[in-house]
């Protein structure tokens, strides 16, 4: 992961039109500053929280087999053919939420991974239902900030066994269609018994990291239950 990076901290003299300034302009200042360093943190993920797994041995050459345990977590859905835009309109909703806009007027920290739950449509002109969800972080874990928006709400999510693909690079939606395809050919492969749908992307990075990047497709195990 990498840092964001700070200006310089020298002084320099403020000029007759810095220094008429109201207060007004000097809280819009302020509040501007503030939610920079709140997108510091939510671009640049380096030691922030993510929920707790347990990994599989013997798992495929090219997958894990993860067990993630149950948790809650603050989610928004949307429906429409185009991921992007459904995606970035829940991002917005869930950072309001972790910023204050909720019932509680508490800041929430940011976690990683940023999941999106996608239920694909019927048929290639269907709309899909995409559910973007933040994990929601230890310290509020037993009662979390109720949402004020009425399109986001608070998730249990039950523990769940993944078969989880990482790769890299900057994940559009066909990157992620054709990750998806490989985890299904690699499961078929290997005879493991996997459910089609719904099925989740995990991202990890913001759109200004260049390398390194993390993203993973996961695919849920199935079970005598599911």
């Amino acid at each position: 992961m990498i840092n964001s990076t700070r200006s310089s901290n020298n002084r320099v003299e403020p000029t007759g039109e810095e220094m008429s300034y109201t207060d007004g302009d000097r809280e819009t200042a302020a509040a501007t500053g503030s939610m920079l360093r709140a997108l510091g943190q939510v671009l640049f993920s380096s030691g922030l929280q993510s929920p707790r797994f347990t990994t599989e041995e013997g798992q495929g050459q090219d997958y894990e087999v993860r067990t993630y345990q149950a948790t809650k977590w603050v989610s928004t859905s949307m429906t429409g053919m185009q991921w992007d835009v459904a995606t970035r309109t829940g991002f917005h909703r869930l950072f309001d939420y972790i910023q204050g806009n909720n019932q509680s007027k508490v800041k929430v920290e940011m976690t990683v991974p940023v999941s999106c739950r996608v239920n694909p449509g019927a048929g290639p002109a269907c709309e899909s239902t995409f559910t973007l969800s933040f994990y929601i972080p230890e310290e509020h874990q037993a009662n979390p900030p109720q949402p004020s928006d009425p399109q986001v709400f608070i998730e249990d999510r039950q523990q769940l066994t993944v078969y989880v693909r990482t790769y890299g690079g900057f994940a559009n939606e066909q990157m992620k269609l054709e990750e998806c395809q490989k985890l299904v050919a690699s499961l078929q492969r290997d005879g493991a018994p996997f459910r089609e749908q719904p099925y989740y992307t995990a991202g990890y990075d913001s759109p200004m990291k260049l390398s390194n990047r993390r993203n993973e497709i996961w695919i849920l195990k199935k079970t005598e239950h599911h």
